[in-house]
């Protein structure tokens, strides 16, 4: 436990200065994270010992990261970003030829997939990052929701939320999760405003906690099949990058998704 909160200390006095202040330094930070969370994906299938196709899923993973507003200010591109992902994927399919299927066409799937599972996610941090107050509310909502699951399971769980995947969650500290977040989001929107009516708020915010448990049971989903504790071990006590993302990257489309269809209604 010493470790854990040694290691969030220094994670928080680190990632927040640079999540504030945005720019290039943010935007390096995130391909930085992203990498590493797809590396430790592509390391659980050992899909690692394919140097080429892994190089050509992490240039996949940055193109999807690009901003569009970047490809929009290039006059000249004659290409869409969905063009140049294309290419990458058109390049992991012949890749399975050149080396006569010994990299087959599920691998290449695999790389697809997991370029856009990771690449998705932090791509609509970033998006949210032009809004800070939704940045540390899906924090907030996200970390609320880890507390009280943990809390609310150890105290009151009896019964499994899924016990194949996850054996430690229960049904009771889902909902505690869920409790937790609300409490939190309502007082976070007292010094905070970010929505006009305080049960679209509720209601955004018991589905952005839903989501975010969903995203944890994935990543452990993955762990489960392929047989590992933690996706990586670059922070003591943690564990890996999509250990620690892992509701994140299911949160903030889901974030981004709402904001637009709030926007189309209004």
């Amino acid at each position: 436990m010493k470790q854990r909160i040694i290691t969030a200390v220094i994670a928080i006095l680190l990632f927040f200065p640079i999540v504030i202040y945005g720019k290039w330094p943010f935007q390096v930070l995130i391909y930085i994270i992203a990498t590493i969370g797809l590396l430790e994906l592509l390391k659980m299938r050992k899909t690692t010992s394919y140097p080429i196709p892994s190089i050509i899923s992490i240039a996949l993973l940055w193109v999807l990261l690009i901003p569009d507003s970047y490809i929009e200010q290039i006059s000249d591109n004659p290409f869409t970003k969905s063009e140049f992902m294309l290419f990458f994927v058109l390049l992991l399919l012949g890749y399975t030829v050149l080396v006569k299927n010994k990299f087959t066409f599920e691998d290449a799937g695999f790389l697809v997939l997991s370029a856009v599972y990771v690449g998705l996610g932090f791509y609509y941090f970033m998006e949210a990052s032009k809004d800070l107050a939704i940045v540390f509310y899906a924090i907030l909502v996200i970390l609320a929701t880890d507390t009280g699951a943990y809390f609310f399971g150890r105290a009151f769980g009896k019964r499994k939320l899924w016990p194949e995947i996850s054996p430690n969650k229960t049904i009771e500290g889902a909902v505690g999760g869920i409790i937790l977040a609300c409490a939190v989001a309502l007082i976070f929107q007292i010094f905070v405003p970010i929505l006009s009516s305080v049960i679209v708020l509720l209601f955004v915010t018991i589905l952005a906690s839903i989501v975010g448990q969903i995203g944890d049971l994935v990543e452990s989903a993955f762990k489960r099949y392929y047989d590992v504790k933690d996706s990586g071990n670059i922070l003591p006590g943690h564990g890996g990058i999509l250990d620690r993302f892992d509701s994140w990257i299911f949160v903030f489309p889901l974030l981004h998704f709402i904001q637009h269809f709030i926007t189309f209604l209004t």
